[in-house]
Order: structure tokens, then C-alpha cells, then sequence
């Protein structure tokens, strides 16, 4: 994944109510979730829900997809799952990273 994506997605994860979207959209799974039980579930108003999600969706995190009169939006997981490989590439250097407990 490129550089100037991955600071695309995490801008557009840098603000609370798009986080929490994008969070339920993973939590939601591939059936995703309509944009009123977005709203619904996060108290968004649906008009401040669109702005967020069209950030999301410009960033390549979600997608949105038409179901009857319903638009259907879902995370994208292979756009999460390169971010988080990009952020974890050179971990540690190379070697074998641990967790210490204390």
C-alpha cells in the first residue's frame, strides 16, 4: 500500500464520528449495514452520517453498494488489512516483537 493512501485512511479515521462508523461497519461484518441504521445505531444525523461516510468511502475504507431503495455500506477490509500491514511492516526490526506484562 502506498504512502499517501494509508495517510488518506488514517486522516479520515482521525475524527470520532467517522472512527465509530467505520468501527461498527467492522463489527457489522460483509452484510454491512443501510446508512439509517448507521445514523440510528451512532445518533448521526443523517445528514452529517453522509458527509462522514463519503470521507470513508473516498479513503477506500467502506463501500457502498445499492439494495432495493437502500444504499448498503460495508468496511473494506482489505483497505484496513493493508493499512495495518503497512503500520506493522518493519516492526521491531525484523525480529520477533513481545508484549511485557508487568
Amino acid at each position: 500500500m502506498e504512502t499517501k493512501h494509508v495517510i488518506t485512511a488514517l486522516a479520515a479515521l482521525a475524527q470520532e464520528s467517522r472512527l465509530a462508523a467505520f468501527r461498527l461497519l467492522v463489527q457489522t461484518g460483509p452484510e454491512g449495514l443501510a446508512a439509517s441504521r448507521i445514523a440510528e445505531q451512532l445518533d448521526i444525523s443523517p445528514s452529517s452520517l453522509s458527509f462522514h461516510l463519503k470521507e470513508l468511502s473516498h479513503a477506500g475504507l467502506i463501500s457502498a453498494r445499492q439494495d432495493g431503495r437502500f444504499i448498503i455500506y460495508s468496511a473494506n477490509f482489505a483497505t484496513m488489512n493493508g493499512v495495518l500491514s503497512f503500520l506493522t511492516d518493519n516492526c521491531c526490526g525484523g525480529k520477533p516483537c513481545g508484549v511485557k506484562c508487568s
